[in-house]
């Protein structure tokens, strides 16, 4: 059980919530994620940690309402308890210094994307940072990536704040300059990482994504987070979250993405209908 110390509305449908998680602030390193259950009927789902203070013996979430789950998830208080948090899982990011990283946050990607940017920067990379969003009022955590970042560049789908356009065609406007870059990191929508590994290929630039496919059980056994990474079959619970991205098979991570699409519909009409 993991008490809700803190809740803070970033955007209209993104929240970001202070647990009570000792053990876990104590363990968790970049990349890493937890799986939780907000009560005996619910579902498991993966959250990437955002942030830690081991002092504190706390971490911190952000999530989009997009389903009943992160929806039920954003109606409750502080003081209120989440049933279920078991963490760190997944293989933390291999941190160390390359030279120049480009770290590469969509929409709320860019939550995740935080500690991975921080703790290269502390690692002693020159680090490019590159963040996204629909628009101005949708993007989160300004502040935070651009204290971290030696070079930080924002831009927005309507242009409504930063340069109008999306995140690959400012990573693109940077590879042009001639900048010798050793590696991208990239952390947002499938379509998004899909599209950063297509402008990152033809520069032979290693490029890192973090797959937040279905999960369930989290530790393997389901195979509900099955991947294909250069044609062999990965579990992105304990073989990721983090992968090559040229050798993921985007295409067929979006079909099994969307596989349940149905019953998420169906689930999310009768959470709005009890809701009334």
């Amino acid at each position: 059980m993991a008490k809700i110390l803190k809740k803070e509305r970033l955007s209209e449908n993104t929240v970001k919530m202070v647990l009570e998680a000792p053990l876990i602030a104590e363990k968790r390193k970049a990349g890493q994620f937890v799986v939780l259950r907000i009560n005996e009927q619910g579902e498991r789902i993966p959250l990437t940690i955002a942030n830690a203070d081991k002092d504190a013996g706390t971490i911190t979430i952000i999530f989009m309402e997009v389903g009943k789950t992160t929806s039920l998830l954003g109606t409750l208080k502080e003081g209120d308890n989440i049933m279920d948090l078991a963490g760190p899982l997944g293989n933390p990011t291999h941190i160390e210094k390359l030279g120049t990283v480009v770290c590469v946050g969509g929409g709320v990607g860019i939550a995740p994307m935080y500690p991975i940017t921080e703790a290269m920067k502390k690692a002693g990379n020159r680090v490019i940072t590159i963040i996204g969003a629909k628009n101005k009022d949708s993007l989160i955590m300004e502040e935070e990536m651009k204290s971290v970042s030696d070079e930080f560049l924002i831009c927005t789908d309507d242009g409504s704040y930063g340069t109008k356009g999306f995140v690959t065609q400012v990573l693109e406007d940077v590879i042009k300059r001639g900048e010798k870059i050793d590696v991208v990191v990239a952390i947002g929508p499938v379509v998004m990482m899909k599209a950063v590994s297509k402008v990152t290929r033809p520069h032979n630039i290693k490029t890192i994504v973090s797959l937040n496919s279905i999960m369930v059980d989290a530790t393997g056994m389901c195979g509900g987070c099955r991947v294909s990474i250069g044609g062999v079959s990965k579990f992105a619970c304990v073989e990721g979250p983090e992968f090559d991205g040229h050798e993921v098979d985007f295409d067929e991570l979006m079909t099994r993405q969307s596989a349940y699409g149905k019953q998420e519909h169906e689930s999310m009409q009768c959470f709005l209908r009890d809701k009334k």
